[in-house]
């Protein structure tokens, strides 16, 4: 009876093998990257809408938008969301939406963009820092911190005063939970409160955010951008949300906005 002999695999054999699983390897990378990239920006737009829909529910209920932040005593039940040393501290809009119930940073989730790329652990443990803005333009702010006060007085707006309320950004993906249209200029048309980060606020992705002043832990998130092609997801007064190109939302200097010089395009940040 004749026995069978197996063959092993030689060395170069197993080398091709190997360089051609290597090659398959370096294929399949990028797409899986670009794969995982497309499925963070779906789940932050997801949070986007989920907060414009408690936004207008609160409006339903208030018959106006709430405010970005208002500084109040006592504090909110979940406690402050700022830390009271870089933050002001106070009632911020996911305090107002019901966006926070407690601490548990399950229930937070909601209000965190899973593609932020914050390196100071410290911001990155804050949903001010590195998630989404609130436009300051919409949502105004009742504290005695300038320049945002006086550049943005009065009330909150509710959305049936606003003219073009399609075209009028509510919520983007930013810096800091606070933005407005001069966090889209390299030399905005304000100074820094010192150690205070509330001036720290930038969309994601835009050039001229290489020649801001920001913290540290921020500049890979504002330069490099969080979602593909430098794109931003953009929830608008009306409700509708919408991937957009970060470039959209720069602003050109001409024209006046709050007594500074602004082009306001569209997207609008200041309604008219």
């Amino acid at each position: 009876m004749q026995t069978m002999r197996f063959r092993g695999f030689t060395l170069v054999e197993l080398i091709a093998v190997i360089a051609i699983l290597a090659f398959l390897a370096a294929l399949l990378f990028p797409a899986l990257h670009s794969a995982r990239q497309q499925a963070r920006a779906t789940v932050c737009q997801a949070h986007i809408r989920n907060l414009a829909i408690q936004f207008h529910q609160y409006e339903a209920e208030h018959e106006t938008l709430p405010y970005g932040i208002w500084g109040m005593r006592p504090s909110p039940p979940s406690g402050y969301l700022s830390d009271g040393i870089s933050d002001v501290p106070g009632w911020y809009w996911p305090d107002f939406i019901g966006a926070v119930r407690h601490q548990s940073l399950r229930d937070r989730r909601i209000l965190e963009c899973p593609s932020k790329r914050i390196q100071d652990p410290r911001l990155s443990r804050s949903v001010l820092f590195g998630n989404y803005g609130v436009n300051r333009s919409l949502c105004r702010s009742a504290v005695d911190v300038n320049p945002y006060k006086d550049r943005f007085p009065g009330p909150p707006l509710s959305t049936s005063t606003i003219r073009h309320p399609g075209a009028t950004l509510l919520l983007v993906d930013s810096g800091y939970a606070l933005v407005c249209w001069w966090d889209t200029m390299a030399e905005p048309p304000h100074r820094y409160l010192g150690a205070l980060a509330v001036g720290t606020a930038y969309v994601p992705g835009l050039a001229i955010n290489k020649d801001r002043e920001l913290l540290p832990g921020q500049i890979d998130d504002a330069i490099a951008g969080r979602h593909p092609n430098k794109t931003v997801n953009v929830a608008f007064a009306d409700g509708h949300v919408d991937r957009i190109k970060a470039a959209k939302l720069a602003v050109d200097e001409g024209g006046e906005a709050d007594g500074l010089a602004y082009h306001n395009r569209t997207p609008l940040w200041t309604p008219r």
